[in-house]
């Protein structure tokens, strides 16, 4: 992989997460200049839409959430392919929309089951029929998002969609030296070093939405102190600012460059509901693509 690279239409892996940046993906890749000869971390993988897309040589992906790692373990070492996801899924689909649209939907008995046995497949159908397609955990780690109200979700056509997006995954692991860890982000950063490239997308501050496990103020600051005294270069991911407030916690960011892009994001289907949001991307000094670098 060499940075800056040209995205026109980013590709949707299979498992979504709350805060996916799909959109922000060409912005992200024609803003950073990387050589791609040292190590790709993503500490904060969720979707790893971004890092996916980039597909470097090498690569760290972390997060704290172990199914979501474990799932991309299974997708590589082909304990799930795309036929197996096709099969579970069109078995699956039939018990769903035969259940009613309340608290004894299947999918409230896929959830306990997942609970019980985290099998990655199941994992994968709670995050294509939940609400909304959230991921959240109590404080026991249970996994507790509730039923999208869809018995019908899993149509033909949405099952192919899904089939195709892991199977890109599949084909992108290829010929690569791929890592997926389940680790806090300070000990992803115990692993780099000088030539290395890390992208950050840690939760939103002042926005939490229970994830996986908490996130603090404290936890920000240490992540501004590691990456900006660390070896690797860097790109940090958030939101700026919107039609009511301002992020005051990128002021603590004092070494990288600050660059900006807008998007809309919707809340229900009126068009008022569209509203802007700043993204935010502090790259590295030695990192800026110098037609942004001015």
């Amino acid at each position: 992989m060499l940075l800056p690279k040209t995205i026109k239409l980013p590709k949707v892996p299979p498992i979504k997460t709350q805060g996916i940046k799909t959109k922000l993906v060409p912005f992200i890749a024609q803003s950073i200049m990387w050589n791609g000869k040292g190590t790709y971390f993503e500490p904060f993988m969720g979707s790893g839409v971004v890092g996916f897309n980039l597909e470097p040589q090498k690569a760290i992906f972390s997060d704290t959430n172990p199914y979501l790692i474990q799932f991309y373990k299974d997708i590589q070492s082909g304990k799930i392919t795309p036929l197996i996801i096709r099969e579970y899924l069109e078995k699956e689909a039939i018990k769903l929309s035969q259940t009613p649209e309340d608290k004894t939907s299947y999918y409230y008995e896929v959830r306990e089951r997942f609970n019980l046995y985290h099998s990655s497949l199941d994992f994968l159908f709670l995050q294509r029929s939940n609400f909304n397609g959230m991921i959240r955990f109590n404080n026991k780690g249970y996994y507790n998002v509730p039923f999208g109200r869809k018995p019908e979700r899993f149509q033909k056509a949405l099952i192919t969609k899904i089939v195709n997006q892991a199977a890109w995954i599949s084909s992108i692991m290829q010929g690569k030296d791929w890592q997926f860890i389940c680790m806090s982000f300070p000990e992803a950063f115990k692993m780099m070093k000088k030539g290395d490239f890390v992208y950050l997308d840690p939760p939103y501050i002042n926005r939490y939405d229970g994830y996986y496990d908490s996130w603090s103020q404290e936890l920000a600051d240490l992540l501004v102190a590691l990456t900006e005294n660390g070896d690797a270069g860097y790109a940090f991911s958030m939101w700026c600012q919107n039609e009511y407030r301002k992020n005051h916690h990128l002021d603590s960011w004092t070494k990288g460059k600050l660059l900006t892009t807008e998007h809309f994001y919707h809340l229900g289907g009126k068009s008022s509901n569209r509203n802007k949001m700043i993204e935010a991307l502090i790259v590295s000094k030695g990192n800026i693509n110098p037609l942004y670098d001015k």
